[in-house]
């Protein structure tokens, strides 16, 4: 179960005519130099109720990688999902035996997991004692996110993903903060009451969620037609399930390589993928093979039709497929999930919202439900437009072509967690939607009074060990230990207790980080990290351990290891294992912590009310859209609600005599001004 690194030799095909792919233009063009497709003129309106994928793409896709997989010799699990998640098909080379996978950030000569905790180490199919696979669930989660994090403006794939969630940006480097993304890859969670389950039938409505949450393991990219994001596709072929830890690393993936030739015809246009983007200035990753580096040239694959029996077949999965080829559905379709918004809430706005299977917005401007004081339905409502209308005067980050304006996804949620309120703007990254009400719920909690006592009260993180001879219980974690270990190291024994500083995302993020400060290495973790040695993308601490029953239970049912699956939806308050036992809480963390900038909190007076989050383009753009939309919406009210105190704010502490941050607003972040410090003074 080596992890298989080669280089190749590239087919050499005949020249392929560059066609331009535009909102007109589709087909699967590519460069004479056979690098990509050719370049796209779509800015956020190319998606159409024709721009999906079919089964005779889904196919396709399968067909083009399983050519390259027998070329290289692998026995290569291939999923297909369409842009809301939607798992469209499934394949797996060989037999369920021939799968077995490790997941761990980094192994030995001996192929063991350096890392202990967290999800590290699981392996399986462990023989006749664990013959359960998880190579389908990996492949899944790669083509759920090379969807969710790309859109008509950013091309991001797997490796994109395992560039901005580590330690340091960029991986391998030393001295340098982490990951702008920094946790993102627990998002989408199984466990999150925004995110939809098909239960393995026909598509329906999304986001669609993920068995292991978003992946930082190469293999995964997202699928293009007409210039819009149509899905993604993912690949297992190698037995682990990783991340890239260094980024000077260009040799060959097996899996990237496979999942690479699925995507002919289907690729990301060239001038929209992650090696066109910037981020404080640093080029994002998108691949180390291009189609001129495969063992084959895939517009020869053979087709689908003629794949035999012995060379693979499609496959269930327990809640995300039922063994067939699905068409997918239309993004911006009411079948997706996601609409342009009707009425008068957002008029003018651009603005889009998620709605059921019948078509009804799933979260409507509301009033809060914690008591006397709560936040309006009026108040929810000028938040939201006035986040929204500083998104659209922005400057994307990570969106091209230069000059486009952000575009994120917007979250409004009441003490106890209730969502009150959602809409996002054209075109957004699909993964901020689970992401901004994850942020609004972190920056709520740990605002609040209650919410040491809150953690304290949950169940402990049970780890397991996959041994041949079956599981067996490892690490016991207690999360009052987070809780207590942050009061010490804010030399304040009522911090998180008496709910007098306001805390917003970016804050939280500084105490996670596995150095303190971040990036400064050889300094201890903060206090809701793992220490080094122990921390890795699949153990990042308070957030993985909050959560972590409920992804290993849903992980093992999908695996057809545990017979039911947990009906209430909720990622804190899950039973440890054995038993998995899930207890009714507050929805105040129902989808798990994030611990990337993009929220704060949100007053009435010096009373806690709720919070905002924003997630889907650069992390400062995200911090300015909450701040600011609170900001304006406050000034719109007449100060009937407002920022967060100056002189409770958590940029006002300093522990181990280093400031924490509140919110970080870009430089000149305005389409057409110059303007400075816009978020200076309030």
């Amino acid at each position: 179960m080596n992890r298989t690194r080669t280089l190749s030799a590239p087919f050499l095909a005949a020249t392929v005519v560059a066609t331009v792919v535009s909102c007109g233009g589709g087909g699967p063009a590519v460069t004479s130099e056979g690098t990509g497709p050719a370049s796209t003129d779509c800015t956020g309106s190319c998606a159409t109720a024709t721009t999906l994928l079919t089964t005779a793409d889904v196919e396709l896709v399968i067909a083009q990688g399983v050519a390259e997989a027998q070329a290289r010799g692998a026995h290569a699990t291939i999923a297909v999902v369409d842009r809301v998640g939607n798992v469209l098909a499934v394949y797996r080379m060989g037999t369920a035996a021939q799968h077995p996978v490790l997941v761990a950030s980094a192994v030995d000569a001996a192929h063991d997991a350096l890392i202990s905790g967290g999800l590290e180490g699981i392996s399986l199919p462990q023989g006749s004692a664990l013959p359960f696979n998880i190579d389908q669930l990996a492949a899944i989660a790669k083509a759920i996110t090379g969807a969710y994090l790309s859109s008509e403006g950013n091309a991001f794939s797997t490796r994109t993903a395992s560039q901005i969630v580590q330690q340091h940006f960029d991986p391998g480097t030393t001295d340098a903060p982490s990951g702008p993304l920094f946790g993102v890859q627990f998002s989408q969670l199984a466990c999150s009451d925004l995110v939809q389950s098909s239960a393995g039938t026909a598509p329906t409505v999304g986001p669609q969620r993920s068995p292991l949450g978003l992946s930082a393991d190469p293999g995964g990219f997202p699928l293009y037609k007409d210039g819009t994001v149509v899905g993604g596709v993912g690949v297992l072929a190698d037995g682990l399930y990783s991340a890239v830890a260094d980024i000077a690393d260009h040799s060959i993936d097996i899996d990237e390589a496979i999942a690479m030739a699925a995507t002919y015809g289907y690729g990301a246009p060239t001038n929209r993928r992650a090696d066109q983007i910037t981020v404080n200035g640093l080029t994002l990753t998108f691949t180390n093979v291009e189609y001129s580096g495969l063992a084959t040239n895939p517009a020869a694959a053979a087709p689908y039709a003629s794949l035999s029996a012995a060379t693979g077949g499609l496959i269930p999965v327990i809640g995300y497929a039922d063994g067939l080829v699905h068409t997918g559905t239309a993004f911006g379709q009411p079948a997706s999930g996601v609409v342009p918004a009707t009425g008068t809430d957002f008029s003018g706005l651009d603005a889009f919202v998620l709605v059921n299977p019948s078509g009804h917005p799933r979260y409507p401007p509301t009033a809060g439900t914690d008591g006397p004081g709560a936040l309006t339905s009026k108040e929810v409502v000028q938040i939201l437009q006035s986040a929204l209308a500083v998104a659209n005067a922005a400057r994307g980050q990570i969106r091209l072509p230069l000059g486009s304006n952000a575009r994120v996804s917007i979250t409004v949620v009441d003490t106890l967690g209730a969502p009150l309120g959602f809409v996002r703007s054209r075109d957004a990254p699909l993964f901020g939607a689970d992401v901004a009400l994850q942020k609004a719920r972190t920056a709520a909690l740990l605002s609040s009074s209650i919410a040491a006592s809150f953690i304290n009260a949950l169940p402990p993180a049970q780890y397991i060990e996959t041994l041949a001879s079956g599981p067996k219980p490892g690490m016991h974690i207690e999360l009052p230990g987070y809780t207590s270990a942050a009061q010490s190291f804010l030399a304040d024994p009522s911090a998180f207790s008496d709910g007098v500083i306001a805390y917003s995302d970016r804050a939280i993020g500084n105490l996670s980080r596995p150095f303190f400060p971040d990036g400064i290495d050889g300094t201890a973790n903060g206090p809701f990290s793992k220490p080094q040695g122990y921390w890795s993308v699949f153990s990042t601490g308070l957030q993985l351990d909050l959560s972590f029953n409920a992804i290993l239970h849903h992980v093992l049912f999908a695996a057809g290891a545990v017979p039911d699956d947990l009906t209430s939806p909720g990622c804190a308050g899950v039973g440890p294992y054995p038993g998995f036992t899930a207890t009714a809480a507050p929805p105040r963390v129902a989808n798990g912590l994030q611990i990337f900038p993009g929220s704060v909190p949100i007053y009435r007076g010096a009373t806690l009310i709720g919070a905002i989050g924003v997630s889907g383009d650069g992390v400062d753009q995200d911090d300015m859209v909450a701040f600011l939309g609170l900001q304006n919406a406050s000034q719109a009210l007449n100060g009937s609600i407002n920022q967060a105190p100056p002189d409770r704010r958590a940029d006002t502490l300093t522990p181990q005599g280093v400031r924490l941050l509140y919110v970080q607003c870009p430089q000149a972040p305005f389409l057409g001004s110059n303007q400075e410090n816009v978020c200076a003074g309030f």
